[in-house]
């Protein structure tokens, strides 16, 4: 199993060599790492590598392939771009679609308020919907300057992880 993995300017190509149980042989670009990785609690990993000891967190982004990952020195922000990420990132470029934004959330919760209306023009980073997961609530901001196309939701739903909720062209 290859994927690239971009954090930042910098986009590895990660393959998936071996893996038994814990133990796993990896290739980051040109060079070859065999580690022992387990899943301590849920979204913390440590990673044994050469004898050293690792800890990070994963916590999920703004969309299914993005999360920020926290080590005890840094975080990054990182992308994982699969074959269907690079699909769509070329489909894109070619301007097919590529005005229209979908917002959704990456986590089940509850549609707190909508506090935009099909037709309304917005501007990049205006609230366009607020969500409740695991007893928070988060703003979801419109990504570009547009006009709310369509609203798949109403105030009160419960919604499901990565669903599209607010359409914005």
């Amino acid at each position: 199993m290859a994927i690239d993995i971009r954090i930042g300017d910098r986009e590895a190509h990660v393959t998936l060599i071996k893996k038994e149980g814990s133990k796993a042989t990896i290739k980051v670009d040109d060079k070859i790492y065999d580690v022992d990785i387990i899943m301590v609690e849920d979204g913390v990993y440590s990673i044994i590598h050469e004898g050293r000891s690792y800890n990070i967190e994963m916590i999920q982004g703004n969309g299914p392939k993005n999360y920020f990952v926290n080590t005890y020195y840094s975080s990054h922000e990182l992308d994982i771009i699969d074959a269907q990420s690079r699909y769509q990132q070329n489909r894109n470029k070619d301007g097919i679609h590529s005005g229209d934004k979908i917002i959704s959330t990456p986590m089940p919760g509850k549609v707190v308020s909508i506090p935009v209306s099909e037709g309304d023009t917005v501007e990049k980073g205006t609230t366009i919907i607020v969500i409740s997961a695991m007893k928070m609530e988060s703003e979801y901001k419109s990504p570009v300057d547009g006009v709310v196309k369509k609203i798949y939701v109403t105030e009160g739903d419960t919604i499901n992880g990565n669903q599209p909720l607010v359409e914005i062209e």
